[in-house]
């Protein structure tokens, strides 16, 4: 399985682009910055985006790809969303005053979005993964993903705050090769951390020993405005497990 880190932090500057993975060449995870990362002809290849939720720091670029692909396919881009979402989209995103309702453009009959409903906990098959939605504790409706094929599982978070279901899920995965987790905020913001339902190191370390698993923890959704302080505040902490910064714009094979 091929992940290329799109953008990797929680907001946006110069040199860190907003949260968005690019699985297999084709199915994107989360669309912070899709339009950013990559060249018209990689944008023309993803014809499904799945959504963890509905900050745009996770969806930002999906009005620009739409444009950016608009007649040059046949079939619709489609964002796999869970029904919390998918109302967030169709009423603050898609409805013709922040953004043309490109699900009914050109026409109801053949649009060049389709938005389709997918159920927390339930394992759906795209693009030859296999994907199940993970409810996780955020200021939002958000759900983490174990992305699977035959060779292994990743497990991805999402944003969240201190949670439970998705740490069971990794300890019963027996094929699971890595798992990439958040931190936002340096330990100083702890009570901006929790009101949003973010980590910290702190908390992050607290999470991080709820997970049995020997593999690999990637970190990412750095906000720009502490990335130096947060490295520094991640070097000093001692987590139950390893854990790296992911790389923006590396690929990652699990």
């Amino acid at each position: 399985m091929e992940w290329h880190v799109l953008g990797s932090f929680g907001g946006s500057s110069p040199t860190c682009r907003m949260t968005s993975f690019l699985i297999n060449g084709e199915l994107a995870l989360d669309a912070g910055s899709i339009t950013q990362a990559l060249d018209l002809d990689a944008q023309r290849r993803i014809r499904r985006i799945v959504l963890t939720h509905s900050h745009l720091d996770h969806t930002a670029s999906i009005p620009f790809l739409v444009e950016n692909t608009f007649g040059e396919q046949r079939e619709a881009l489609e964002i796999l969303v869970t029904p919390q979402v998918m109302h967030t989209v169709k009423l603050h995103l898609f409805n013709n005053d922040t953004w043309p309702d490109f699900t009914r453009i050109p026409n109801d009959l053949l649009p060049a979005l389709r938005l389709i409903q997918v159920e927390p906990r339930a394992t759906f098959a795209v693009n030859g993964l296999r994907l199940t939605p993970i409810p996780v504790r955020h200021a939002v409706p958000t759900h983490g993903y174990l992305v699977e094929d035959e060779g292994g599982a990743v497990l991805f978070t999402s944003d969240t705050g201190p949670t439970h279901e998705v740490w069971e899920v990794a300890n019963r995965t027996a094929a699971l090769r890595a798992v990439i987790v958040e931190v936002s905020f340096p330990n100083r913001m702890q009570s901006v951390a929790d009101v949003s339902l973010h980590l910290t190191p702190k908390t992050l370390a607290e999470e991080l020993a709820k997970l049995k698993r020997d593999v690999p923890v990637y970190l990412y959704h750095l906000k720009p405005a502490y990335v130096e302080e947060l490295r520094r505040e991640l070097a000093a902490t001692r987590f139950p497990h390893p854990v790296e910064e992911l790389r923006q714009g590396d690929i990652y094979r699990f």
